[in-house]
């Protein structure tokens, strides 16, 4: 048996469709992850706040410790009993954001947890609030060690939309679906979407390289 690549080349329009809705669901749901990340790992740093911090560990535990794709299916089948109908794309977006979040807010906890406490002292010193010295001292610094993380984090992210094409959302996988419906050549269009995800994994791999690079050569990451 041969492999023909023909019904990719004819399909390739699609795919590339495809492909920048997956860029987009990504991109949107990465921002949302990062927003909810930095809340949580924050409301994580101090367990004397018991409420916030109980309620960010219970938002940490349940969302690390379930399937994606339930997730996914909670959003865009569930919520339709409560009379919440929201479009496939926000649903894609916000599961694989809330999803993202958890991680996310590892990340942020363990890089702020990573700057010396004589930090926030020393800014507590000179008559800051916790909150300004969080904000303006610990955090920035703290934003630079978080970036090698992040992208691994916006990596797997890339791959796990792959799963928003079961919310019949267009992206990169639902695309190829298509073209293996009418085409039949399941093999050849799976190596192409597998190739696409390759390049996009790569081009971000590179240009988080480069940003690291950037910050080592400024002496802004140790």
């Amino acid at each position: 048996m041969e492999l023909d690549f023909s019904p990719v080349w004819g399909g390739w329009p699609q795919l590339l469709e495809g492909a920048l809705i997956t860029v987009e669901v990504t991109a949107a749901s990465l921002l949302l992850g990062c927003v909810m990340g930095l809340l949580v790992g924050i409301g994580r740093i101090n367990p004397q706040r018991r409420f916030i911090y109980a309620l960010c560990t219970a938002y940490v535990a349940a969302i690390r410790g379930t399937p994606l794709l339930v997730q996914l299916f909670i959003l865009f089948f569930g919520l339709p009993q409560f009379g919440i109908l929201l479009p496939a794309f926000v649903c894609g977006v916000i599961g694989l954001g809330i999803y993202s979040g958890a991680y996310v807010s590892e990340i942020v906890r363990g890089a702020i947890q990573s700057i010396d406490r004589g930090q926030m002292e020393a800014a507590r010193s000179i008559g800051m609030s916790s909150g300004l010295a969080m904000r303006t001292v610990v955090l920035p610094q703290a934003v630079v060690r978080m970036i090698p993380p992040l992208g691994n984090e916006f990596i797997a992210l890339i791959k796990n939309s792959a799963l928003v094409s079961l919310l019949t959302i267009h992206d990169l996988m639902h695309e190829g679906q298509k073209i293996i419906s009418v085409s039949y050549r399941s093999l050849e269009v799976y190596l192409a979407i597998a190739m696409m995800y390759f390049v996009l994994t790569g081009l971000t791999t590179l240009a988080l390289r480069h940003m690291e690079l950037r910050l080592r050569a400024g002496g802004m990451v140790q």
